[in-house]
């Protein structure tokens, strides 16, 4: 049974949350595009395209919870434990609504600062926050309400060990075939800082054991299962057939991953985010995992956009900017190479 229902911006102002110190206060101001609420008042942004594809992005995290292509394809892998409308409960009690732990799937914005980072599953301290619609996102030109969002969470502070100020900016476009994310972070502290920051990917996949990651071979990286230890990609291209936790530094604008058995290749471009995360948990700590169904680790793959291995550095009212667009084209194997090339290299 669905708990949602479509809210007519135009008759109605919705009042989304936004977090201060641990708690969620109403922020007056009408969302101009579709947004459907829960039955928990949890607000969605639903963009669209003319095409037929569409995308879903919480408040809750900045998290895209769902990218489907013009078929109606489902493009994001989402747990099957994750119950979105139970993300925030109310005590009536204590009179104050009580956080859930970051969303397991779809696409989520994950900054840290630097030296907090460790693996895939200990970094962010924004997924379980609230965010807010930006009001002001210049520098960027404006956009079309209808396939574009602009998000803005502020830093409090409290969940910093070392707390900094910053304003930390998304904005979501969706276009044919094409799904673009562009972060923002701004130092508005009297002092530097340094941070890192990605772009957590959650793609759907028809079997990880037949899935292959091109783009990435000859790279050096950083293994997380073992001990944070640096090794050399030896493989023409990554293959699972085990848990998975890599950081691959100085990795290429364009990423490749090839899902064989729905002939679907997704092509990750990114810029001003060098290194990339490559994680599936494989069966055992898919068990361990809480927040994961035991066998969906064979339906789903991470290949993250990522700034960890190098830290960010800003001054003050200095501002970092990211890029990152997901698009799926047809693919099929050819003598084990992706076909066609250009996918990679723009051969014809």
């Amino acid at each position: 049974m669905s708990f949602l229902m479509l809210v007519d911006w135009r008759r109605v102002k919705v009042k989304p949350f936004v977090s201060n110190l641990g708690a969620l206060r109403l922020q007056q101001e009408s969302i101009q595009m579709p947004v459907l609420m829960d039955k928990d008042g949890l607000p969605r942004i639903v963009l669209t395209d003319p095409n037929g594809s569409s995308a879903e992005v919480l408040l809750y995290g900045g998290h895209i919870v769902s990218w489907k292509n013009q078929r109606k394809e489902e493009l994001l892998f989402m747990s099957s434990k994750d119950n979105l409308c139970h993300l925030w409960k109310f005590s009536i009690e204590q009179a104050k609504w009580k956080q859930h732990k970051a969303i397991r799937g779809g696409i989520s914005p994950s900054f840290a600062r630097f030296g907090d980072v460790g693996s895939l599953e200990q970094n962010g301290m924004t997924r379980n926050r609230m965010w807010s619609l930006d009001r002001d996102p210049s520098p960027l030109p404006p956009i079309d309400n209808h396939s574009s969002v602009d998000l803005i969470l502020k830093s409090t502070g409290v969940d910093l060990k070392k707390p900094h100020s910053f304003e930390l900016r998304l904005r979501i476009t969706l276009s044919a075939g094409k799904l673009i994310l562009i972060p923002r972070v701004r130092n508005t502290d009297n002092k530097p800082f340094s941070f890192a920051f990605s772009l957590c990917n959650y793609l759907s996949v028809s079997d990880i054991s037949e899935v292959r990651v091109e783009g990435l071979e000859t790279l050096d990286y950083v293994d997380n299962l073992m001990n944070r230890s640096r090794f050399t990609e030896q493989a023409d291209a990554i293959t699972f057939d085990g848990e998975t936790d890599r950081v691959y530094l100085h990795s290429p604008d364009k990423i490749a991953i090839i899902d064989h058995e729905k002939k679907r290749t997704f092509v990750l471009q990114k810029n001003a985010l060098p290194d990339a995360v490559v994680w599936n948990p494989w069966n055992k700590k898919a068990k361990a995992l809480p927040d994961l169904g035991d066998d969906d680790y064979k339906m789903m793959l991470c290949v993250n956009s990522a700034a960890i291995d190098t830290p960010i550095l800003l001054k003050p009212c200095e501002e970092w900017k990211g890029y990152q667009e997901l698009s799926t084209v047809s693919s099929s194997y050819c003598s084990g190479q992706l076909d066609p090339r250009r996918v990679l290299y723009g051969f014809h």
